[in-house]
């Protein structure tokens, strides 16, 4: 019988009455059981995060930055050990895997690096108004209080390092919820937050059920929740929590734009191979995965065969061999439900240039054209390998073609003209826009996360950190300036 994963409880090991099995989508084979907390043990971990806060907030940055260091070096050394787990729980690719713990690795390490110089405020003189003389302002910030900490289950790891990282770097003890499709990885961080110094209570990883997530949401010892997953979910939460501070990373339909300067065949070559490889990476299962494509079309016919090859190339199978791009889907339902939508989307008047199968919880790399601007495809996000192509006519098109979604996570814009560039910037309704690219470039330490239903505040590093945080004010009164 295999011993149950205990859970993080105030920084300490802990197990509870019931468990939760977690398996392969690849095979079904069971990689692990998790011990599940109780309420008991839930409310024991609130209740010690709340009461170390004043005390974790007060801990000097060298020791929160070692401890930081300390978990980038170990998970660092013990990267495929990891890796292997993840492929094992979530289906990712094993290649996609060890990228995983490599970005985990620079979150802990950025994490360190902002906790040393991170001051957090300024002083302002307040003498240019003729009532300021003498005066000085000092902001500073502080933790808003603890965090609850939401994890999806497509980067099963990072996402919960990017919960986690930001949190001890500004001195919030942090309640951190896994996804109960794939608990172990975020369990692995409790391993080596255990070898730190950090004090007792100012962190716990409970792998609990979806549906006791409320409770967490409401208990006003939480006064901080970050939610990373869907938008239905997300604005659930805000709009049952409207005092509390949410940041919210949630959804997308990420676009890339092909534009009519982006022509010669080693462009479109290049473009179509990115194309490719992000629209299906994850098994398509990113918030900034390739979605739409639309292309101008000056470049359209000849781009459409090179994204089709492309994309027919893409290596599918077992997620454990080194050689597969494209593994299976979070689970089978998830597949059945690609499916349903590319078939909606056919029966409504798409044309299927390859793909279009499932075999259990796989689906085959897909590309469509000309699909129905009323289907669920077109509307939602799919969170599977496929993609559909548009054709536009000049890039005030293009754009418009963009910014006709509710989402507005990224959006890739393949061309080599600066000034077209900027008009991107300004007129993207997007949080990143990424030039000469597909929109599914993430560096973890710059500020990541949309516009519209695509979410509110922003994650990496730095930036969350001052979601975790607010400025507070003090003024010297008879300063000679």
């Amino acid at each position: 019988m295999t011993s149950p994963h205990a859970f993080w409880l105030a920084g300490r090991q802990a197990t509870g009455k019931d468990t939760l099995d977690v398996t392969s989508p690849w095979d079904g084979r069971l990689v692990g059981v998790a011990s599940v907390p109780t309420d008991a043990q839930v409310e024991e971990a609130v209740a010690a995060a709340h009461a170390v806060r004043d005390e974790f907030a007060a801990t000097p940055a060298h020791i929160r930055a070692a401890a930081l260091d300390h978990v980038s070096r170990r998970l660092a050394e013990r990267t495929e050990e990891i890796a292997q787990l993840i492929t094992a729980e979530n289906g990712k690719p094993i290649k996609w895997a060890r990228g995983e713990v490599g970005r985990a690795v620079s979150v802990f390490r950025f994490a360190a690096e902002e906790a040393r110089r991170y001051n957090g405020g300024d002083a302002q003189r307040l003498d240019t108004d003729a009532g300021g003389v003498g005066r000085l302002a000092l902001t500073r910030r502080f933790p808003r209080g603890t965090v609850l900490g939401i994890a999806p289950f497509n980067f099963p790891l990072n996402l919960c390092a990017h919960k986690i990282a930001p949190a001890i770097a500004v001195g919030a003890p942090i309640i951190l919820k896994p996804a109960p499709a794939t608990p172990l990885s975020g369990l692995i961080l409790g391993e080596l937050l255990a070898e730190t110094e950090l004090p007792a209570g100012s962190w716990s990883i409970l792998p609990v059920g979806n549906d006791r997530m409320p409770a967490l949401v409401q208990d006003e010892r939480l006064p901080v929740i970050s939610f990373t997953g869907s938008d239905k979910v997300g604005f659930a939460i805000m709009d049952s929590v409207p005092r509390k501070h949410i940041t919210l990373e949630l959804g997308g339909n990420g676009a890339a734009v092909v534009l009519a300067d982006y022509a010669s065949e080693e462009d479109l070559d290049r473009a179509a191979s990115r194309i490719a490889t992000f629209s299906n990476y994850q098994g398509g299962q990113s918030c900034i995965s390739v979605q739409r494509v639309i292309a101008d079309a000056s470049v359209y016919e000849r781009l459409v065969p090179k994204v089709v090859a492309a994309v027919a190339q893409q290596g599918t199978g077992d997620p454990a061999d080194d050689s597969t791009d494209v593994g299976p889907l979070v689970s089978e339902d998830a597949a059945k439900r690609v499916e349903a939508w590319v078939d909606e989307a056919v029966k409504a008047g798409a044309q299927l240039l390859t793909g279009g199968t499932r075999d259990g919880a796989a689906y085959a790399p897909t590309v469509l054209a000309d699909v129905p601007a009323d289907t669920t495809l077109a509307c939602e996000e799919v969170f599977g390998p496929v993609l559909s192509l548009t054709k536009v006519d000049g890039e005030a098109a293009a754009f418009a073609a963009v910014n006709d979604s509710k989402y507005g996570l990224q959006a890739g814009v393949f061309t080599h003209d600066v000034q077209t560039a900027f008009r991107a910037h300004s007129a993207l309704e997007v949080g990143g826009v990424i030039i000469g690219d597909v929109p599914s470039y993430r560096a973890d330490q710059m500020p990541y996360g949309g516009a519209k239903q695509s979410g509110v505040g922003r994650e990496g590093v730095r930036f969350a950190m001052e979601d975790y945080t607010y400025e507070r004010v003090m003024v010297f009164t008879g300063v000679s300036l």
